[in-house]
């Protein structure tokens, strides 16, 4: 392992004397080093970069096993950022806020966030040798940089949700597909009057509610998504993901499933393909017939599906 990350340390230098090097400049080393540290640990993931044209959005990576488990999320900041800054930002405690396995790192330093709390940390790396001395910097804690990839790779969402877990766990992520996907994406395309979101915007004020606000549609459109995603879960049966969710929607929500349409079978944007994927692997992961049942035992009406529902609304709002 200790060679695997001197190569990768020495990678990374040589990027940086380029002299015109960017924070993306990096991402491809970044991902070989992750795969080869992957299989050196018998761990099997697939590594999506996510492009960056704003802050807005999802971190830069997510590792995920390329069906149905998110296993978590890395963002990367540019050699020697001050992370102690970065981990304080309004961005970064949306990511810690929202994404349960979720690393920060420098390229040289790593930090895993276990549900929003600083868990491991390592420093690979010290970034003013290369600044200073114009040479490759040893490694050192090579050790604990393992330990932290295994606890990281190992992350797995949990199976045993009761009903207000599974709700909470949910309106984190619409929170986050509303507030940094949908709304910087709608803005965008109203702008230029044009996209897919603006097409729905259009088709929801014609059709549905006269006279509806962009806030009021990305509020919408984000429940209607995380809504559709349940209702076919609770129809699925086996494994479940994004894909999968239109055949599983009634024929008879027409608005439903144009929606599902899109979003299991067209082309959304990475950044909403990504956090979309990351409620349906919770979902997966859920037992849903156990939470509807308890549902249905606590007296919340005869059918608990759209009890669940009721009731998650309210945790969407900030």
């Amino acid at each position: 392992m200790k060679k695997l990350m001197e190569s990768y340390v020495r990678e990374i230098f040589a990027i940086s004397q380029r002299g015109d090097a960017r924070e993306e400049s990096y991402y491809a080393t970044l991902k070989d080093f992750l795969d080869t540290v992957a299989r050196a640990l018998n761990r099997t993931i697939q590594i999506t970069v996510l492009p960056k044209p704003t802050e807005a959005g999802n971190p830069d990576f997510r590792i995920w096993d390329g069906a149905y488990r998110v296993i978590g999320y890395i963002e990367a900041k540019a050699p020697g950022a001050k992370l102690d800054q970065v981990e304080e930002s309004e961005q970064l405690q949306r990511y810690r806020h929202t994404f349960p396995n979720l690393i920060l790192t420098d390229f040289y330093e790593f930090r895993l966030y276990r549900n929003g709390v600083l868990l491991e940390r390592a420093l690979l790396a010290r970034f003013f040798i290369p600044k200073a001395l114009k040479t490759a910097p040893p490694v050192e804690q090579v050790e604990k940089l393992t330990q932290l990839f295994k606890t990281f790779f190992s992350f797995t969402l949990l199976s045993s949700l009761t009903a207000e877990d599974l709700a909470r766990e949910l309106a984190r992520r619409t929170r986050f597909l509303r507030d940094d996907v949908i709304r910087p994406e709608l803005a965008e395309q109203v702008k230029q009057k044009r996209g897919d979101l603006y097409g729905f915007y259009e088709a929801f004020q014609k059709h549905l509610i006269a006279g509806l606000t962009e806030a009021q549609f990305t509020d919408l459109y984000a429940q209607t998504i995380t809504y559709g995603l349940f209702a076919a879960r609770t129809r699925a049966e086996g494994q479940f993901n994004r894909k999968a969710a239109y055949d599983l929607i009634p024929s008879t929500i027409g608005i439903l499933r144009d929606v599902f349409q899109f979003i299991s079978l067209g082309k959304p944007s990475p950044q909403m393909e990504t956090i979309v994927d990351d409620i349906a692997a919770v979902l997966n992961a859920a037992d849903v017939q156990a939470i509807l049942t308890q549902y249905y035992r606590q007296g919340k009406g005869d059918d608990p599906h759209p009890a669940f529902l009721r009731d998650f609304p309210g945790r969407v709002r900030p």
